[in-house]
């Protein structure tokens, strides 16, 4: 038993780490253990939602409350599932982040009606899955490889693809706390690269497509620094959709349930239009 069992360890130890994580075989994929295993939840197509506020939805939330209310593009349906906080596939309602973004009141997203969208189009083999991983008032650095909020991603992501599927894509819509400082709306650009780069390496996905959401909105007055860096972003499979001229609630800053909808479907969009040209 001794010698098979070091020779298992020798082969696993040729392997390279990313490998081990690319779940982008599709639907040949075993059943994880957060998995029911079904067919067509071998088969799903997950996107990853990453960022800050609007990301994480704040539509129809006043204060500290959420008035409830869920457009039909919003509403739940067996084929959207999304990954909750304790790792388990389950039917994905609004809000999306309500047990990820903890300590922020969270509404309506852009998750729910991309996913829609999606579905819709039949670009989706039968399942669309969402990772939630955004947290509301994040700098990018706070998104950083070794920081908790990354690392927490990465976990999320490589537990998603544990049950089989494929990552269509991350969808990232941050940077409105990077709009205060001067220095930190400069460094953007190569933060986000860096970023990028460092995602595709640890999932082991080096074609992983990003859409990115150029901002409505900022906190300071760099916000057209960040909107260009946004724009600019010089990688292949990054893709940028614009958020500017969509409503805004009343604290102009976070976008409107109606807003947050159009986003979804200008995600949408913009993920196919990249899948056809793939």
């Amino acid at each position: 038993m001794f010698p098979l069992l070091s020779l298992l360890l020798q082969l696993l130890a040729s392997v390279p780490a990313s490998h081990l994580f690319d779940c982008s075989v599709g639907a040949g994929a075993g059943a994880g253990p957060n998995q029911s295993g079904t067919a067509a939840e071998t088969r799903k197509l997950m996107f990853i939602l990453a960022g800050q506020s609007n990301m994480a939805g704040r539509g129809g939330v006043s204060g500290d409350q959420w008035n409830h209310v869920v457009p039909p593009e919003c509403r739940p349906t067996p084929s959207i599932l999304r990954l909750n906080a304790g790792l388990q596939w389950e039917e994905a309602w609004e809000p999306l982040h309500a047990d990820i973004d903890v300590l922020k009141t969270c509404g309506v997203g852009p998750g729910m009606p991309f996913a829609h969208e999606i579905l819709n189009s039949g670009a989706a083999p039968a399942v669309v899955g969402l990772v939630p991983c955004a947290m509301g008032g994040t700098k990018i650095t706070q998104w950083e490889k070794g920081t908790q909020l990354y690392e927490e991603m990465v976990r999320r992501a490589r537990t998603a693809c544990g049950g089989g599927g494929r990552v269509g894509a991350v969808l990232w819509y941050q940077g409105e706390s990077d709009t205060v400082s001067l220095a930190d709306a400069v460094a953007y650009k190569g933060r986000m690269e860096k970023l990028i780069r460092d995602l595709r390496s640890d999932l082991g996905l080096p074609g992983l497509l990003v859409i990115q959401v150029a901002l409505a909105s900022g906190e300071g007055n760099f916000t057209d620094i960040v909107r260009q860096a946004q724009k600019g972003i010089s990688l292949p499979n990054v893709a940028c959709v614009d958020a500017k001229g969509l409503a805004l609630q009343s604290d102009h800053l976070h976008l409107t349930t109606q807003a947050q909808v159009q986003l979804g479907k200008m995600l949408a969009t913009s993920y196919l239009n990249h899948s056809k040209i793939k």
